[in-house]
């Protein structure tokens, strides 16, 4: 299948690149720069250059495909919106697979899944006019599909490593929120990319959450992250407002307690997460 993806220079991008490459697809790779096209294309991809702004380029590239996989974040919600209904119209009737994200639902009660209400903190709140729009298409004859990916570790952990084990080295200690006891949904790079691939089967509007169904506590993650770091044990909790300022508003995120299961995707995809410890992945760093 030929398939044209956004994103592809990305964390998400470049797992989902190979792992498309690797079932016998062919990418289309959309690139802002030439270093975006030059990992593109040395992960077997063909650059096309532009980027969300680019409405005409992007639905002359999702007309070109049989499907699109959509995994770059605009700086607005009306910018993805818009850049999604450029492909949209472009695909048609293929499959058109719409990235989003478990913060939506906030906190859980327990182990939840994609029937949870949306609760989302005010960093993913734009998320709801969006893919409500995306999936209306499936009643118009497209052929959207939402996947939701937990949070991600594995290869560069890019956002754990942003905000937590980098700061955490430089301070000597790995920073938590609160008690630490919340529990963050999970998911390894390598398994969001192959739930990518397989959600191009999947029927139109279905919504997947993507986790791999291990949730452990945030303070848990640090004391891992504290091993890969070479400051093993050294954890120190800090508050919320500490956090907001440390971090900005995505510290509402990291403080959520969420908890999913992938039945879903496992059900009806096929889809089975290979890393079931992620405690120690994070621990080998």
């Amino acid at each position: 299948m030929r398939v044209f993806l956004t994103g592809g220079s990305g964390y998400i991008g470049r797992a989902a690149i190979s792992a498309l490459i690797r079932h016998g697809h062919t990418v289309e790779a959309l690139a802002r720069s030439d270093r975006a096209a030059e990992t593109v294309r040395a992960l077997g991809a063909t650059p096309v250059r532009g980027g969300l702004k680019d409405l005409g380029e992007l639905n002359a590239a999702a007309a070109r495909a049989e499907a699109v996989v959509h995994l770059a974040q605009a700086a607005t919600g009306a910018e993805h919106l818009e850049a999604a209904a450029a492909m949209q119209d472009g695909i048609g009737s293929g499959p058109y697979v719409h990235t989003g994200g478990t913060w939506v639902y906030g906190d859980t009660q327990g182990v939840a899944d994609e029937s949870a209400p949306w609760n989302p903190p005010p960093l993913v709140a734009w998320r709801k006019p969006v893919e409500d729009a995306v999936l209306a298409r499936a009643q118009r004859g497209g052929r959207p599909v939402v996947v939701q990916p937990g949070l991600l570790y594995g290869g560069e952990s890019r956002l754990i490593d942003i905000f937590f084990t980098t700061p955490g080295k430089e301070a000597g200690a790995i920073p938590y929120i609160g008690e630490g006891t919340n529990r963050w949904a999970l998911v390894h790079i390598d398994d969001i990319a192959e739930l990518y691939v397989a959600a191009l089967k999947a029927e139109p509007g279905s919504v997947y959450v993507g986790v791999g169904g291990v949730n452990p506590t945030a303070k848990e993650c640090a004391l891992a992250l504290s091993r890969a770091a070479g400051i093993e044990g050294r954890v120190a909790s800090i508050s919320l407002e500490q956090a907001r300022e440390q971090m900005g508003p995505i510290a509402d995120a990291f403080a959520l307690d969420q908890q999913f299961a992938p039945a879903r995707a496992r059900e009806e995809l096929g889809w089975t997460p290979a890393h079931v410890d992620p405690l120690a992945v994070l621990a080998r760093g």
